[in-house]
């Protein structure tokens, strides 16, 4: 992959004080990059809406309209404000950066009451490409963290004539049922004692009470180190007030164990999923020294990559929220994987 600078990076990088060791998977050289909780102020404009698909999607937009697109997706339990301070730097550069809200987060609304609220992992895909529909967006760059990891693997697998390049977070997240219905080691199957919980009914109600208690202590077990703000948090949790947010997470964890069906018209899609597809489009892969939440291993993934790819690890304390603990490390993978 090209590590060539060009004239949308510079300003960037002229801005940008940091070094990041960018090598092929199986020569990683960590790279340094110490960030507390960013103190910049930033924050998003006016929201967008738009109707995509089944969903009234509400997302933010920096940037030129003219430029290269540039989509951003978030995960559980966080929401859009996971790019609040990569998405400037981004827009700096030239980019048209879209960030949306995913089903049951923010603003992002059903147009019927008849829809089922579905959380499986293809129909957060669909919606996406619904979304670059609706935008008017023939192909993208693609970056996620957690759920949205997850979402833009399935979209350069299933849709690469959609997706120019990928960052993605923790690598190759596309899973099944089938693979999900496999037992882990007891000390793995701790990891991940809140899809357990949600699989009882114990555990939806006590999510619908204590979502926002519940989402703080994902937050501090999945990035240990990350000292981020009462406010950071609050202006995150009033995206889990969404009314369908409690049925979607619930929903997306109880179909990866087989509790739910999922819906007959993505039935397809999953079949290709689980069949482990490759991802053919240039890509960055990202991990943090200190991500607490359950993750594989970067050589257990780097083969599903047979197109241009690099493996970064970051030190310096970075756990799971990735892009919102080390902005300019991800905004400088979104470039240099754009740009190659």
């Amino acid at each position: 992959m090209s590590n060539g600078i060009n004239h949308r990076r510079r300003n960037f990088l002229g801005s940008a004080t940091m070094t990041l060791a960018a090598v092929k998977l199986g020569m990683v050289a960590p790279a340094k990059a110490q960030f507390a909780e960013p103190r910049t102020g930033n924050s998003f404009g006016p929201l967008k809406q738009v109707d995509a698909g089944v969903l009234n999607v509400g997302y933010a937009e920096a940037g030129p309209a003219d430029g290269p697109a540039v989509i951003l997706l978030h995960g559980w339990p966080y929401d859009i404000h996971t790019y609040v301070d990569v998405a400037p730097l981004l827009a700096s550069a030239g980019y048209r950066v879209i960030v949306p809200y995913l089903r049951g987060y923010g603003t992002t609304c059903f147009l019927s009451g008849e829809t089922p609220r579905n959380g499986q992992q293809s129909a957060v895909a669909a919606d996406m490409i619904a979304l670059m529909d609706a935008l008017r967006i023939e192909k993208a760059t693609l970056g996620g963290c957690d759920w949205g990891a997850r979402t833009v693997n399935i979209m350069a697998a299933l849709w690469p004539e959609r997706c120019k390049a990928m960052v993605s977070v923790s690598g190759y997240l596309i899973g099944s049922q089938e693979i999900n219905r496999m037992p882990l080691p007891p000390r793995a199957e701790l990891e991940w004692w809140y899809q357990f919980y949600f699989a009882t009914e114990r555990g939806r109600a006590g999510y619908e009470k204590y979502r926002r208690e519940l989402s703080k202590l994902i937050w501090q077990l999945a990035s240990p180190n990350w000292t981020f703000s009462d406010e950071t948090f609050a202006r995150s949790a009033t995206s889990f007030d969404n009314p369908d947010h409690v049925a979607i997470v619930i929903d997306n964890y109880r179909w990866r164990l087989g509790l739910t069906d999922g819906e007959r018209t993505f039935d397809e899609l999953e079949k290709r999923l689980a069949a482990g597809p490759v991802i053919t489009v240039p890509t960055i892969t990202l991990e943090g020294d200190a991500n607490g939440a359950p993750h594989p291993d970067p050589s257990a993934y780097a083969k599903k990559f047979i197109g241009k790819y690099q493996h970064r690890n970051l030190t310096g304390g970075i756990g799971h929220n990735l892009p919102q603990e080390a902005p300019q490390a991800f905004a400088a993978a979104i470039l240099d994987v754009a740009a190659s």
